[in-house]
């Protein structure tokens, strides 16, 4: 039997320090995807899906993790779904899982965001450079025709 750092040399040795093994990243929808609105579904947070979206090309994975269920967890999916954002799995660890109620429903994942959380939730463009400090998010100030002198943020 071989070690963990025998097999993590032989690791390092065939794919290169280039490597980076991607992240399992659990997502809250209401108040951090959307703005907090529930049972309806609020308006997007600025550059959620913009920066769910380089994540996944990132290669990382993404679960939808929500109090949401039925019906109401299905409009949220689609939601997402319509906004360019195929989850890995959606209220469970991996796509396969068949949960029951003797499961807990507590989701492992590497990273979780959440409205929730200590802290409160960074933005998005934040989260991103705290996963992806290689890369930072470029951000230039546009004005928006209906929004008279005013400036918004836009993802370059």
């Amino acid at each position: 039997m071989y070690s963990l750092n025998y097999l993590t040399i032989l690791f390092y040795m065939e794919y290169g320090p280039t490597f980076k093994p991607s992240l399992v990243i659990a997502i809250d929808f209401d108040g951090t995807i959307v703005e907090h609105r529930y049972p309806f579904i609020g308006r997007i947070r600025p550059f959620a899906f913009e920066s769910m979206e380089a994540l996944q090309v990132k290669g990382h994975r993404l679960i939808l993790w929500s109090h949401r269920a039925g019906p109401k967890l299905d409009e949220a999916v689609k939601f997402c779904r319509t906004h360019g954002i195929e989850f890995y799995a959606v209220n469970k660890n991996y796509p396969e899982e068949i949960w029951d109620e003797n499961d807990s429903r507590k989701i492992l994942a590497d990273i979780y965001i959440d409205d929730r959380n200590l802290g409160g939730l960074p933005s998005w463009g934040e989260i991103y450079n705290m996963i992806c400090p290689e890369e930072e998010i470029i951000i230039t100030k546009v004005k928006k025709s209906w929004w008279k002198g005013k400036n918004n943020l836009k993802m370059d």
